[in-house]
């Protein structure tokens, strides 16, 4: 069955009987419509199922009222912020749109750049960008907001949470526990966040005493596949770590599933720690101490930010960092010796 083409605006006019000037009035709540026609044209766009352009309707109101939240890849992390973001535009008279890039992170060029470009002006009024892989400036007359910024400038306005905080909780819970070849699986060097996790987790252990073993600092890039190759690396050296700390709790679970393995038992022979406290981080085996960072209220604090960027209301802070706390769970236990 060949698919049923779009409805146009002249369909709309010929079904109501009306010019199409009359069915544009009506779809912009413009004056000199009377009350009879423009419940008659009303009822047929609603009967044709009719929706405008959003490019025609940009190109007539300078709105789309559409806001796009571009992200990586859909992953535990960006799901839960979809979810904030969903919750607060309620209410706004916007809608949302998502696109992913498919884990396409490494274009040195900068996939986000490439769709705000496309994207802005016609089809979204502003955008939400999710660990940004490259240092982005905006476009002019697109507002942006950052989540998880890149290492770059901080021109646009961010969201994030207290990394710097939460790598030292991890760290030093591990510490307390009396581990001391603590192992780090660090996130991808192109955030702030990563590079902030690694300053707490070096930070606490030169403030216990420790001296950072740089063989113990792997990466991870907050990948499964690349933190599991390195956890498997440092559990097979000699003088293994007893510790892990991952700098998310995809690349924490990855390095759990890669000790069992090996047939080393979490946290009897080996405790983790994650960051993030993703649904996931409760549901794997054992269950994961990590550090939570309110994800979904991240997502939230940023769309409530991008509306009032759009709309010209120029907040006072256009930099928010949100907390970050210690959930201790099964994967970490006391060093015996």
């Amino acid at each position: 069955m060949p698919p049923r083409s779009r409805v146009t605006i002249k369909d709309v006019a010929a079904q109501a009987g009306v010019s199409v000037a009359t069915v544009s009035k009506v779809l912009n709540n413009r004056y000199g419509v009377s009350a009879d026609t423009f419940a008659r044209v009303t009822a047929v766009i609603k009967d044709l199922g009719y929706e405008a352009s959003l490019v025609a309707q940009s190109l007539r109101n300078h709105r789309t009222n559409v806001i796009g939240i571009l992200v990586a890849d859909i992953e535990p992390f960006s799901t839960e912020l979809l979810k904030g973001a969903a919750d607060a535009i309620r209410g706004t008279g916007f809608e949302l749109v998502v696109y992913s890039a498919g884990g396409r992170t490494g274009d040195p060029q900068g996939w986000e750049q490439r769709y705000l470009t496309r994207l802005s002006g016609t089809l979204v009024d502003g955008a939400v960008l999710v660990t940004p892989a490259v240092d982005l400036e905006g476009l002019p007359g697109t507002p942006v907001v950052a989540v998880d910024p890149h290492t770059g400038r901080a021109a646009l306005p961010t969201v994030d949470s207290d990394n710097l905080h939460g790598g030292r909780l991890a760290t030093e819970h591990l510490l307390e526990l009396g581990h001391r070849r603590i192992a780090m699986l660090t996130g991808r060097e192109d955030l702030k966040s990563a590079q902030q996790r690694e300053t707490g987790y070096r930070g606490a252990l030169a403030s216990a005493g420790v001296t950072v073993d740089e063989n113990l600092v792997r990466r991870g890039d907050y990948d499964a596949d690349v933190a599991a190759a390195s956890a498997r690396d440092l559990l097979t050296g000699p003088d293994r770590p007893t510790a892990i700390f991952a700098a998310n709790d995809t690349t924490a679970i990855a390095a759990i599933e890669a000790a069992l393995e090996l047939g080393l038992r979490v946290p009897e022979d080996l405790s983790v720690v994650g960051f993030d406290n993703i649904p996931e981080s409760a549901l794997c085996t054992p269950p994961l101490t990590t550090v939570e960072q309110p994800i979904r209220e991240m997502g939230h604090r940023a769309l409530e930010l991008l509306v009032r960027l759009i709309n010209g209301d120029e907040p006072a802070d256009t930099h928010i960092t949100l907390g970050t706390d210690l959930v201790v769970r099964q994967s970490t236990r006391p060093l015996t010796s």
